[in-house]
């Protein structure tokens, strides 16, 4: 596609566009944990470190593509073991200063993941300048490899709080919303082509956005206009 019609302003268009999916509507998110290789004791021969240092988990929404438990069986018994396909944005990660390696952790749910690989699957339109995604696989990690607790939601058959998660609020390229700082920049917003939403965003809620438990129990939306 010619650069005559694919200008700045349409890569900011369509970085906004996919940010919003990802970021205002599918709610998915992980837990990023980078190993820091300055910090991390490696041994001389094998090249490999027992105990890695990583620096606290980044919530990061993504795209997630859950792959079914591999069961495998050998003389030792019965092992299983999962695996995801995560697709990050882009400009996400730039405007945040992050940048998943393999080698790396993180974690979807109860589950923590080594990342395999991460590469870039496309870039827009041919402007090999402005990458369309990053893709991660990660294959879960063996046993202690990382032990720590992992970040709900989790699992609704765990009673622990934050096992299941109730509520979820927008970020529609406001620097903080209701639950704190959100680190959005959308770019057509930052250079001033368009207006934040007058309306703020939205949330799904046990309170409907109001700071107060629904009446008779039920979750409320101020996306659907509930009060």
């Amino acid at each position: 596609m010619s650069r005559l019609f694919i200008t700045p302003r349409e890569i900011d268009f369509i970085s906004d566009v996919t940010k919003e999916v990802i970021k205002d509507v599918v709610g998915q998110k992980i837990y990023y944990y980078r190993v820091r290789e300055d910090l991390t004791e490696i041994h001389d021969v094998y090249e490999e470190a027992e105990n890695k240092v990583m620096d606290p988990p980044v919530e990061i929404d993504a795209l997630i593509e859950w792959e079914p438990e591999i069961i495998t069986t050998n003389r030792f018994g019965g092992d299983d073991a999962y695996s995801v396909n995560v697709f990050l944005h882009e400009r996400d990660l730039l405007d945040r200063n992050i940048n998943p390696q393999q080698g790396d952790f993180f974690s979807y749910g109860d589950t923590f993941f080594e990342i395999t690989s991460a590469i870039i699957e496309s870039n827009a339109y041919g402007q090999i300048e402005h990458s369309v995604g990053l893709k991660i696989v990660g294959k879960q990690a063996r046993r202690g490899l990382i032990d720590r607790i992992p970040n709900g939601p989790t699992d609704e058959s765990y009673s622990d709080p934050g096992a299941i998660q109730e509520t979820f609020v927008q970020s529609r390229g406001f620097a903080e919303n209701r639950l704190g700082p959100t680190g959005d920049v959308r770019s057509l917003q930052e250079k001033g082509v368009v207006e934040k939403p007058i309306t703020g965003p939205a949330e799904v809620s046990p309170s409907g956005g109001n700071g107060k438990e629904d009446e008779i129990g039920m979750i409320d939306s101020s996306f659907y206009g509930d009060s």
